[in-house]
């Protein structure tokens, strides 16, 4: 097997495939330093736009909440090492409030303000509202009131009231929070643009296997409170982001042919949807 590329170019050296997706190979190697490194090796797939926003968001980041991004060359991203440890393993560890502490300090680093312009390349989150509004079409045309139907009316809403609107990760979760030598930081962005809340409200449907967390109301009901003392953002709004957000992940899991995965993502957004109509 060849040697990847990326090693000459970026000199580097004792390289270890940690990972491989569907979208990519992930490399740890040695910088000429003696630091770690990680070559985040993109495959053209048809998300790989996500990815190459991400890279956009990770330079404004500039390290503030997120692992910095050091170079780039094609479809290759050079890394700072975020560490081993996903905020998933200190949810088992510490507990889940102490895990949403952690998700809620993370995200209020990454709301910091920035010396540099949001870059132009970010989506727009209409554009990402996509699948959900098919889905609610189709659902109406078809003469039934669904969540999704319902869903899309809030997110219409929603995306016409928006505030505090700023460069969004667009995929923040328990497993994109690492602990590494600079302490917990987000990757793997997507690169949105649009109201602070949906940075939020993936939280509340994570860990994705997890559904006795996921379909607790109580914990609901917490973390809304955690995230919204810490970020200043309503209760209300959050919650109102998390649904909207819930039916449109169950809209992609329809679109990828997954129907259980559907039906536990729509659980879910149930417990949400009741909570937030009591909040």
């Amino acid at each position: 097997m060849d040697a990847p590329a990326f090693l000459a170019r970026w000199k580097l050296g004792a390289p270890t495939l940690v990972a491989e997706t569907i979208g990519s190979k992930i490399w740890r190697a040695t910088r000429e330093d003696g630091t770690s490194a990680v070559v985040k090796a993109m495959k053209p797939v048809h998300d790989v736009h996500d990815e190459l926003r991400g890279a956009h968001y990770l330079r404004w980041r500039d390290g503030h909440g997120a692992v910095r991004l050091l170079d780039i060359e094609g479809l290759d991203m050079l890394l700072e090492d975020a560490g081993a440890v996903h905020l998933t393993q200190y949810l088992d560890a510490e507990g889940d409030r102490a895990a949403t502490d952690i998700a809620a300090g993370c995200l209020a680093e990454l709301f910091s303000a920035s010396s540099m312009p949001a870059p132009h390349e970010l989506q727009p989150l209409g554009e990402r509202l996509t699948s959900l509004f098919a889905r609610a079409r189709a659902d109406r045309d078809a003469g039934v009131e669904t969540l999704y139907v319902e869903a899309a009316s809030e997110a219409v809403r929603l995306l016409d009231s928006q505030r505090d609107v700023r460069p969004l990760h667009g995929d923040l979760h328990h497993d994109n929070i690492m602990l590494g030598a600079r302490g917990w930081l987000a990757i793997d962005p997507k690169g949105l643009i649009g109201d602070s809340a949906y940075d939020v409200a993936n939280f509340f449907y994570n860990p994705i296997e997890r559904d006795a967390l996921r379909c607790d109301p109580e914990r609901v009901a917490m973390m809304a409170d955690v995230f919204s003392a810490r970020l200043s953002i309503p209760q209300r709004h959050l919650l109102d982001f998390a649904f909207a957000y819930g039916c449109l992940s169950a809209a992609w899991f329809a679109e990828d042919g997954m129907p259980e995965d559907e039906r536990r993502e729509l659980a879910a957004v149930s417990v949400v949807r009741d909570v937030r109509l009591s909040a």
